[in-house]
């Protein structure tokens, strides 16, 4: 078998793997919760005999390991279940709001990646000089901020003071693309400034790890521009350790914009999610916590994948 096709089945097996064991914590980490759902649900005058009737209709009478391979079966056939808290499918719930989360982290992601790749290249390309230390400094301050802290902070600037954009990032179906793009501009930005520090030190580092090589002393040699050095003949050699910071990020921009989504009332999977813990809704806690899996486990076997691609002693073994 082919070494570079091996690596692939490997990687694939291991990302399942991964989330058949996150499904188990999550499953588990609902069932363990203080308290009674059904109790939770009817109320603290509920009777004895309605509280059987509906422990017995979520199927909580049933062995603890039964109630798991009928979740996870029917979450596989895309069931997910409904929400206890008006009894709405789940999965009909989710999709709209999916698309919120994927439409914000698209936006904020065609902004952050590209910068982040460009200021990493211009800190490399003036190493130790003012603009390096300049964007630095930068992106250090704004990833040491909360991300909260860092939210009301552009809320107040660009909305109450100067209101360029409005401070509840509302959107529905009817809205055009521009329309939501303006009622995204305060969350995409937050998250832009959140991922892109991450995203250009490792950028950073990994072309000065590569401009180490003998191969660039014989480009400089030759008299090839500095910045021309940089992106044809490093930046393509570093191209495995940014794709895993960039998936990484864009990871996190799809399941870490809770707070951002709470902080600007956006109607995403983040804001879904708080809303239902509130209410102990443990079947869309649970639907909510195996998609961000998903997404978190996938994007990130992607990035091991493009990585395994990237590398030509795997292409061309000997």
């Amino acid at each position: 078998m082919h070494p570079i096709l091996k690596l692939v089945i490997q990687r694939l097996a291991l990302g399942l793997l991964l989330l058949l064991a996150a499904s188990v914590l999550i499953f588990v980490g609902t069932q363990i919760l203080p308290g009674d759902v059904a109790q939770a649900v009817l109320g603290q005058n509920a009777t004895p005999e309605a509280l059987a009737n509906m422990r017995a209709s979520l199927g909580l009478d049933q062995p603890a390991y039964a109630r798991y391979f009928s979740w996870l079966f029917s979450a596989l056939h895309g069931d997910l279940g409904h929400a206890l808290s008006n009894g709405r499918d789940i999965a009909e719930s989710i999709s709209g709001r999916m698309r919120n989360t994927l439409f914000l982290a698209s936006v904020a992601a065609a902004i952050s990646v590209p910068l982040a790749i460009f200021l990493g290249l211009l800190a490399v390309r003036y190493r130790d000089r003012w603009p390096d230390r300049l964007i630095s400094a930068i992106t250090l301050a704004s990833i040491s901020l909360p991300e909260f802290l860092l939210g009301y902070v552009v809320m107040y600037f660009l909305s109450v003071k100067l209101g360029w954009f409005p401070s509840v990032s509302n959107i529905n179906s009817g809205m055009t693309f521009w329309q939501k793009l303006n009622a995204v501009a305060l969350p995409a930005t937050v998250l832009t400034l959140v991922v892109l520090a991450h995203m250009m030190r490792m950028t950073r580092a990994a072309i000065l790890n590569v401009m180490q090589s003998a191969y660039i002393e014989t480009a400089e040699l030759k008299g090839l521009r500095r910045f021309t050095i940089i992106a044809r003949h490093a930046m393509p050699n570093a191209i495995a350790p940014i794709v895993n910071v960039v998936m990484i990020n864009l990871a996190y921009l799809v399941v870490g914009v809770v707070v951002i989504e709470v902080v600007f009332v956006y109607p995403g999977m983040g804001q879904y999610l708080v809303d239902h813990v509130s209410k102990r809704d443990v079947p869309v806690v649970q639907a909510c916590g195996l998609i961000f899996a998903t997404v978190y486990i996938g994007m990130n076997l992607l990035a091991d994948l493009i990585a395994i691609l990237s590398n030509p002693r795997l292409r061309h073994p000997k």
